[in-house]
């Protein structure tokens, strides 16, 4: 059996609203996450994931707000990350309607609540995400990554919005991950996240042969083609994207149409 591959818009939430910046910076407005969701949704989106990118204790209610309105509102399945920190967080989540719960930072600086919330909910509820950027100051533990042009780095693991470094090689977190019990791994590049010029395929592809779990491409995309090669290149089994759908660039179905067209597996 072929397995079709997802389409999956991102929405980034901040005070119920949603914003799209580059490099995680410079946000602007993109408006109400429920009837952006439902847009999507018309449009044949594979599942939808909602980022709380202000996610402090306050805000949680906002953020459950959001998944209750969406979750009564939407029939396709529901991620949902941000400042969750606890098996209480993503109970909370879940219980408000999201079908998955992404951790990131959190799983970085606790990886037992990988295997926790594994245990509970079950591995197909557990994504994790991981924001990852270059690194040239090659050392022997490290897994080397040929870019184009011959040239070698690493992939370090990076939190708090690309603002902290970890040291962690990207290959080994995500082998760990799977190994705690993850069902997906969410990868975004901080070298092409917001740039339209493409998925980051080098890390992508590595991560994706290095790992039994899908792999969703995560930031850079701009153009149809770009899709295309997130999957035959850097072999992910989804493709997410934020600012192209948001800004009506393209819907859900015209990057389907294209992809189905060019001999990719979709559900249309």
């Amino acid at each position: 059996m072929v397995l079709t591959k997802r389409i999956i818009p991102c929405l980034d939430l901040k005070d119920g609203r949603v914003v799209k910046g580059t490099h995680f910076v410079g946000l602007r407005d993109a408006g109400d996450p429920v009837a952006l969701a439902q847009r999507y949704n018309e449009q044949g989106a594979d599942e939808v994931v909602f980022l709380d990118i202000a996610a402090s204790t306050e805000q949680r209610r906002t953020i459950i707000d959001v998944v209750q309105r969406a979750a009564d509102e939407l029939f396709l399945p529901l991620t949902v990350g941000g400042g969750i920190r606890t098996i209480d967080d993503m109970t909370q989540i879940l219980r408000a309607g999201a079908d998955k719960v992404s951790i990131n930072s959190s799983a970085v600086q606790d990886p037992e609540l990988i295997s926790r919330g594994a245990e509970r909910f079950g591995t197909q509820c557990i994504v994790v995400a991981a924001d990852v950027r270059r690194n040239y100051d090659m050392k022997p533990e490290k897994t080397p990554i040929t870019l184009a042009g011959g040239r070698e780095c690493w992939y370090e693991v990076v939190t708090h919005g690309g603002s902290r470094a970890t040291g962690l090689d990207a290959i080994a977190w995500a082998a760990e991950v799977e190994e705690r019990g993850a069902g997906e791994i969410l990868l975004t590049s901080m070298e092409t996240d917001g740039t339209k010029e493409g998925f980051d395929i080098p890390v992508t592809a590595a991560v994706s042969a290095a790992v039994g779990i899908p792999v969703i491409a995560s930031g850079g995309v701009g153009t149809l083609e770009h899709f295309y090669e997130g999957f035959t290149r850097g072999k992910a089994d989804a493709c997410l994207a934020a600012s192209v759908f948001h800004y009506g660039e393209f819907t859900v179905r015209q990057v389907k149409e294209y992809l189905a067209g060019r001999g990719i597996p979709v559900r249309l």
